[in-house]
């Protein structure tokens, strides 16, 4: 797999077929290299980048930037780069080989040449246009080698450029932004012609060229052709005057951005381009490695790519001409008169996630719900007094009804959250987001199959202008996600498995011959799935999160998958793993860890919520009071009050013990005498519905929270301010309560392979007199922050007899003795509590 597509038309996709479903249960880990350790050592963690092999080698990007060349048979290091005169770039995303070199990315927008062989530095430049054109920030995006030329994309900057180098010597050869220059004619190969510079409007009075001012990156690698001689990149959003989300002053398209171009690989003349979003304002830059193939279509063999990432649909377009093979319809859409908006928006025929977010009844019965469930209040769906949404016309969105407009036949009178809904300085939500559909995550075609493998996440997303981050994906939300295959010729989805943690920040899948699909997940586990119908076959925990696609290769006649762990921030932040380690897994692997298992232990829980701003305050600090929207808990001032900020619910975050009674208090005049809130607001809890209150100024209600858990709300007036009540038990500790039977754990595998750890462990857990079993029995062990879950609990007078699989509790426990804790809720006179026991064991492995 000599590319971070595995081909040059990223297609993921390999012909080897000793590891099968057949055998996949002696698929083993046979070795571990925890790369930030080999010298020159650092303690970096956490990296996206996708490993390649050439000749048995594999190379990757580092956690800390460099690149290490690694035995694919022994894990052994064969050289490792950092340079020396000049700082690594943070994030990389995967490296090139060709001509006895590797090509990576550093900092100060550098292109490196690395020897193959030894690592050293080759040649090192920063290119630049003939005429010193700045071309971007270099520093992020996969270089692509092909015949004596190295590509590489800029992932920022103010214009951003691919640049095509000479390999020999790093020279400049030509290059092609996506923001193009006014006056500029561009003819495809149908012989259309059009000046893309001018689809920006016209030059500002101050002297100001929207296309020259930011927006359009190509942000991730492309894809070549060496039939036809054509490269293929794909463009991101329009992120300029004034905003990415403010349209008003880029009248217009806005070529080439959310476009794939396809140029001469030699030369870089344009030959065509699909623009898949006209003038975007919702950053849903259709940016992810093109994927090329040869398909059947109609009983005719097409030369096709694939196309199209956030939005939640493919394009498949003729990659000779950038025509569509498979139907695509104009759909008429919502426009705003403050935002020049297109009238229609090209959609393919077959859509591939849903096209609109799902308004959901609030109810304790129905969590989490749908995956693509919205927030209550945004759009102006408030709940009823029985929990649906239901829309209100008088809410804050009657504000922008003067400046929309519906198209004849539109099937209602006001946005639901569907893609491209229209939005000015008042937030609408809307799917997917700038974090949502496959966003960069690659796909996988399958020879075998004929299907294309599309992971994805969900994240609804609201827009308005000068949103920070390209838009507020809603708090409270869930964050979730799955993958999904649909049939090249024909676009039909053919199977869904919405696994439930993001796929969409390089969860890319890897399909093989012998039909089994491997793909990592955020929660540091690597799936093997059957390719044919979705179902999980085979899965390994590695210890931390996977943002990079899984490799497969051959080295002596021995079939290896590969998978970099080293953890990424999207989009859960701070609560993901990160790691350095490359794992690599044949069949009979007996590689163990220094616990006695083979797995890694279980990851940090994920924020699969979207969190509130702001750290967890105590409730008795602040009175077990909350503040709506108030900007400040402690400023009388005019800035402060009725706030609309994301952290105007104050706290955002309160913890408390079950029982405590909270205050939800809109500020009157009796707190601050000053200015005192002037409108009405809301508590709307979600997604339980356990309160939704409306008070005017000086109004409070009291809510007393009698279970654990977290409790999220926000504000009818304007739903951007949320708060969360955390609310948690004291575990009372019950010595001498637990015992395993028998108390000498063996966790030992039958056949040597981790796969073979099966059986159930017993725990008895005595309860105190009137205390009975209520939920959540879970084992703490030493190795990991996670609790093991039990499998069953049979709640006996008096006494508990809770299992656990030996699989779950093997890679998070070492071997010898070993202190475990149960905790289980009760219920004592109608009041939840907290049991917790401790005892001491002895694991064989």
């Amino acid at each position: 797999m000599p590319t971070v597509g595995g081909n040059l038309g990223n297609q993921h996709y390999s012909g080897l077929t000793q590891i099968d479903n057949r055998n996949l249960h002696e698929l083993g880990p046979t070795w571990r290299t925890h790369v930030s350790a080999v010298a020159p050592a650092s303690d970096d963690v956490g990296q996206q980048t996708t490993p390649i092999v050439v000749d048995g080698v594999i190379y990757l990007d580092t956690p800390s930037g460099g690149v290490i060349a690694v035995d694919g048979a022994t894990g052994e290091s064969e050289w490792k780069w950092e340079p020396a005169e000049f700082e690594t770039a943070d994030t990389r995303r995967g490296v090139s080989a060709g001509d006895g070199k590797i090509f990576t990315l550093a900092d100060g927008d550098r292109v490196v040449a690395l020897d193959q062989g030894t690592g050293e530095e080759v040649w090192v430049v920063q290119p630049a246009g003939p005429n010193g054109e700045d071309l971007g920030s270099l520093d992020r995006v996969a270089t692509v080698y092909h015949d004596g030329i190295v590509y590489a994309h800029a992932a920022n900057g103010d214009r951003a450029a691919v640049v095509a180098l000479s390999a020999t010597d790093g020279s400049y050869l030509w290059h092609f932004f996506g923001g193009p220059d006014r006056g500029t004619i561009f003819t495809d190969v149908n012989g259309n012609s059009v000046d893309a510079g001018a689809t920006w409007g016209p030059v500002l009075p101050d002297g100001t060229d929207c296309a020259l001012e930011g927006g359009s990156t190509p942000w991730i690698h492309g894809a070549v052709d060496p039939e036809l001689g054509m490269y293929y990149m794909t463009f991101g959003n329009a992120r300029s005057c004034t905003s990415s989300q403010n349209g008003s002053l880029r009248p217009g398209d806005n070529l080439f951005s959310s476009t794939m171009v396809a140029v001469e690989a030699t030369t870089g003349e344009y030959k065509w381009h699909y623009q898949s979003i006209r003038h975007d304002v919702w950053d849903m830059d259709n940016v992810h490695p093109p994927t090329l193939a040869d398909v059947e279509i109609g009983g005719e063999e097409r030369k096709v790519v694939f196309y199209g990432s956030k939005s939640g649909h493919q394009f498949v377009l003729d990659r000779t001409d950038g025509q569509p093979v498979l139907p695509v319809v104009e759909k008429p859409m919502i426009t705003d008169s403050r935002q020049n908006h297109a009238e229609t928006q090209p959609f393919p025929e077959e859509r591939l996630l849903p096209e609109c977010v799902v308004w959901e009844k609030l109810d304790q019965e129905n969590i989490p719900g749908d995956p693509w469930r919205a927030v209550p209040n945004y759009n102006g769906y408030q709940p009823d007094e029985d929990g649906n949404l239901v829309f209100n016309p008088d809410s804050y969105v009657a504000a922008d009804e003067p400046f929309l407009t519906y198209p004849d036949g539109y099937p209602s009178d006001h946005r639901q959250g569907c893609m491209y809904d229209p939005q000015w300085d008042l937030p609408i939500l809307s799917t997917t987001s700038q974090n949502g559909g496959a966003d960069w995550s690659n796909n996988s075609y399958s020879h075998r199959t004929n299907l294309v493998y599309y992971p994805y996440g969900t994240n609804p997303v609201a827009h308005w202008n000068g949103a920070a981050a390209n838009g507020q994906r809603a708090m409270g939300q869930y964050q979730t996600g799955g993958i999904l295959a649909y049939e090249a010729s024909t676009g039909q989805v053919q199977w869904r498995n919405h696994l439930g943690t993001d796929m969409s920040h390089g969860q890319g899948p890897l399909t093989t011959a012998s039909d089994l699909l491997f793909v990592g997940q955020i929660d540091g586990r690597l799936l093997a799935m059957d390719s044919t119908d979705g179902e999980v076959l085979w899965e390994f925990q590695t210890g931390s999160g996977i943002a990079s696609a899984p490799i497969t290769y051959e080295v002596d006649g021995e079939q290896y998958v590969a998978v970099f762990a080293a953890g990424s921030t999207n989009p859960y932040g701070g609560s993901v793993t990160q790691g350095d380690s490359l794992w690599a897994f044949k069949l009979g692997g007996t590689y163990s860890t220094d616990s006695g298992s083979q797995e890694g232990p279980d990851t940090a829980p994920l924020s699969i919520r979207r969190p509130v701003s702001g750290a967890a305050v105590a409730g008795e600090s602040v009175g077990n009071t909350v503040y709506l929207a108030r900007s400040s808990r402690t400023a009388d001032t005019a800035a402060a009050r009725d706030s609309k900020a994301q952290a105007a619910m104050q706290p955002t975050h309160l913890r408390v013990p079950v029982g405590t009674t909270v205050t939800f208090l809109n500020p009157g005049a009796e707190t601050f005498p000053n200015f005192p809130n002037q409108l009405p607001h809301c508590a709307t809890q979600f997604f339980e519905g356990e309160f939704n209150v409306k008070l005017q100024p000086g109004e409070s209600y009291q809510h007393t929270f009698d279970r654990a858990g977290e409790y999220f709300f926000n504000d009818c007036t304007d739903p951007r301010p949320t708060g969360k009540i955390e609310v948690y038990l004291d575990p009372q500790d019950q010595p001498g309560a637990l015992t395993f039977t028998p108390s000498r754990l063996d966790l030992s595998s039958g056949t040597g392979i981790f796969t073979g750890v099966n059986g159930k462990v017993t725990a008895h857990f005595e309860l105190p007199p009137g205390h009975e079993y209520e939920s959540g029995a879970i084992l703490r062990a030493p190795l990991s922050q996670t609790p093991i879950p039990a499998t069953t609990v049979t709640a006996n007078k008096n006494r508990l007899i809770v299992e656990f699989e030996k699989a779950d509790l093997d890679n998070n426990v070492p071997e010898g003795e070993v202190t475990l804790t149960l905790v289980a809720n009760v219920l004592h006179e109608g009041v939840q509590k907290q049991l917790m026991a401790t005892t001491t064991v002895t694991v064989v492995k």
